[in-house]
């Protein structure tokens, strides 16, 4: 079984982003399988910097492996207007059930902090796992060219109360 499709065999950690995740945060966005071909422009000059990660709600999930605990993925959570900003895991680790824990992670932070939604714009290639993970499909974020030239799906979590 391939590691993009096996579940996670070793403990992963979710913590709270600090400022010297920034540049691999920014790797990982910039590096994104998904944001290949007519999307790389989307992310080229993209940069999660250390105050982006201090002014907003960003965790990263931390594998705890052969790899020295290395950054699988990363959310952001924004809260007002309430959305996910930003959600990426490491195309290696894609398949094992990071996403759906980061997930749910950012539902557990929105319900502490009294959220009852929270939207989400989606890139195209993850419209399929928004759907999987329980987000509904509200609308759309129409194409604002040059930095979007396409339209998004936008998505909303609805956080019942804890």
């Amino acid at each position: 079984m391939s590691s993009r499709t096996s579940p996670i065999s070793r403990p992963i950690t979710i913590r709270r982003a600090v400022a010297r995740d920034a540049k691999r945060l920014t790797r990982l966005v910039r590096g994104s399988g998904a944001y290949e071909g007519k999307y790389a422009a989307a992310v080229a000059g993209y940069r999660v910097g250390p105050d982006y990660i201090e002014a907003h709600r960003a965790y990263v999930a931390v594998g705890s492996d052969e790899h020295g605990g290395r950054v699988l993925g990363f959310y952001s959570l924004v809260l007002a207007p309430p959305e996910l900003d930003l959600l990426f895991v490491a195309d290696e680790a894609q398949g094992r059930g990071i996403g759906r824990l980061l997930v749910a992670h950012m539902q557990s932070e929105a319900r502490a902090a009294g959220l009852d939604r929270v939207m989400v714009v989606s890139h195209l290639p993850a419209e399929g796992f928004y759907h999987r993970v329980g987000a509904v499909r509200i609308g759309t974020a129409f194409a604002n060219p040059p930095a979007v030239p396409w339209d998004r799906p936008e998505f909303e979590f609805r956080i019942p109360p804890g």
